[in-house]
């Protein structure tokens, strides 16, 4: 069960930010520098969606693992910043 979290919580981790990278760099200048603003709304509700499973997961995560409140409160931080799920994905699995 631990495994599976892992490979889920990675994958979550992948696919979260991912969307928020689309979103900064591809859907928002599409919205502000040519007017497209359907970019933004498809691009924000599938990323919004991913969002939500990213912070379930990690309470998945500090469940069956017991993390601290700091490293919680670094999963949730990760998700504000780019390439912050990245990041903590890889230090999780540098842990093993």
């Amino acid at each position: 069960m631990r495994k599976s979290a892992k490979t889920w919580f990675r994958w979550i981790s992948y696919l979260e930010g991912a969307s928020f990278l689309i979103l900064l760099c591809i859907a928002m200048p599409l919205k502000y520098m040519y007017d497209r603003p359907e970019a933004v709304a498809v691009t924000g509700g599938i990323h919004g969606f991913l969002f939500s499973l990213y912070l379930i997961a990690t309470v998945v995560m500090a469940v069956l693992f017991r993390w601290k409140i700091v490293r919680i409160a670094g999963a949730v931080v990760a998700a504000f910043l780019p390439f912050g799920p990245f990041v903590l994905e890889r230090r999780i699995k540098a842990e093993g």
